[in-house]
């Protein structure tokens, strides 16, 4: 595919795929519309990239969908001075949007590969707001080891499926911070807007949808007397 043929892949994405979903906010479909997401794609499924499905990346990871993505950026309504913590980076896609709507991103990956084309992919778009880091963030003690972990975020975006947020992460979110967590089991995930108000949370459920499920969540074993 050309770099025509891509440009037209996107504004068809665009129109037919995200705003005919009720994603209106001008400055997201803008965004959205200037990203060429091809790049953040490996070469051999690059005529994948716009298509509203699951496109593969490695380490069997997948990419959210351009409907999730600009969903989670049409709730956060971010004004560019927010403090962004993000679960999953990736080839770097979301992690460059949302660093481009606000004043930080500190970006977690559980695969070193993944970490690594993420950072190169978001440095040849010009970011510079955006860290990643290679972790499990499904792990309390690693996550405590991290400087950049030290202060709270005003933001936590979680791109994948799990039953429950850990508690490691709520209490990385200040008060009046906002969530999008995907909770649930396939085929039933809610993708979830979250606020926290004091020890109380605001929440509202988006839709639901389809999403890989987290990984490095340690299973519990079940003692049988």
């Amino acid at each position: 595919m050309t770099a025509t043929d891509f440009q037209f892949a996107r504004r068809n994405m665009v129109e037919y795929q995200i705003r005919c979903c009720k994603v209106l906010d001008p400055v997201v479909l803008d965004l959205i519309e200037s990203m060429p997401r091809e790049n953040f794609v490996p070469e051999h499924v690059k005529s994948l990239a716009y298509m509203e499905g699951r496109v593969p990346l490695p380490c069997n990871q997948e990419m959210l969908s351009p409907l999730q993505e600009a969903l989670i950026l049409q709730n956060l309504m971010l004004d560019g001075s927010e403090r962004v913590l993000e679960i999953g980076t990736g080839t770097g896609f979301l992690t460059t949007m949302l660093a481009m709507q606000s004043a930080e991103v500190v970006s977690c990956e559980l695969h070193a590969p993944l970490a690594e084309a993420a950072r190169q992919n978001i440095g040849n778009h010009g970011v510079s707001n955006a860290t990643v880091i290679q972790v499990n963030a499904m792990d309390a003690e690693a996550m405590s080891q991290i400087a950049e972990l030290s202060r709270p975020f005003d933001v936590i975006v979680l791109s994948a499926a799990l039953k429950k947020v850990p508690d490691h992460i709520e209490n990385l979110l200040a008060d009046g911070g906002q969530m999008i967590a995907f909770i649930g089991s396939n085929p039933v995930v809610s993708m979830q807007h979250r606020r926290k108000i004091g020890q109380t949370w605001q929440q509202t459920s988006l839709f639901e949808t389809l999403i890989q499920d987290m990984e490095g969540i340690a299973e519990k074993r079940e003692f049988i007397f």
